[in-house]
């Protein structure tokens, strides 16, 4: 089960790396995904805690949940190739988003922050969230987790487009977020290749990238 406090102060963990001034300085300039912006990405990344709000506000979903690596197996952007249309609508949509301004970003999201503790200890039966954009439903935890992978992967990119240190998550939020990645990354590339990345350099292929 997602520790839900820890998740909390992962979305803060994040906040602050997007508020930090050199965002603002490099807020038109590319970034580290090609094609987006410091200013998109950095939307990007902080509208993974407006969803949280957003979806654990709404009414639970009684669609039956798919399991969580099936969410990667059907998503069409993890497969796709940088520039098709599943990538590029987010990069275009983030690119766009920013066009408001770092504080006008920043300032759409801070409110929810204060909400999170609130909206994740509240009750939900069934404990599911409907994803309209892909079209099927995920357990809260699991929801959560895909969240969480979103946070980490894009302060990592956040941090590296301007110098920053990548900045450091809960435990247990990064526990979960790599035990989602080495299960996609096994269903990509085998068992073998993993954990010869893993643990033996010598015989290790060139990448166990889970996307």
């Amino acid at each position: 089960m997602v520790d839900r406090t820890e998740f909390v102060d992962a979305c803060h963990v994040a906040f602050r790396l997007a508020g930090r001034p050199e965002m603002a300085e490099a807020w038109d300039t590319e970034s580290a995904c090609n094609g987006m912006t410091v200013g998109g990405l950095t939307h990007h990344l902080v509208s993974q805690i407006r969803h949280v709000a957003r979806f654990l506000g709404e009414p639970p979903t009684t669609d039956d949940p798919i399991p969580l690596l099936a969410h990667y197996e059907r998503a069409e952007w993890v497969t796709a190739d940088a520039d098709d249309e599943a990538n590029t609508s987010i990069r275009d949509g983030g690119n766009e988003a920013a066009a408001a301004g770092r504080d006008a970003v920043l300032a759409e999201v801070a409110p929810l922050l204060d909400q999170l503790p609130d909206v994740l200890r509240t009750p939900r039966d069934p404990d599911t969230i409907f994803i309209p954009w892909q079209g099927w439903a995920l357990t809260t935890d699991d929801f959560l987790i895909t969240r969480a992978m979103e946070l980490m992967v894009h302060s990592d990119d956040l941090a590296a487009s301007v110098g920053l240190p990548t900045p450091e998550f809960p435990g247990s939020i990064a526990a979960d977020v790599i035990g989602l990645l080495g299960g996609v990354a096994v269903r990509r590339h085998g068992q073998a290749a993993v954990i010869r990345g893993l643990s033996r350099p010598q015989r290790a292929p060139v990448s166990i990238s889970a996307f």
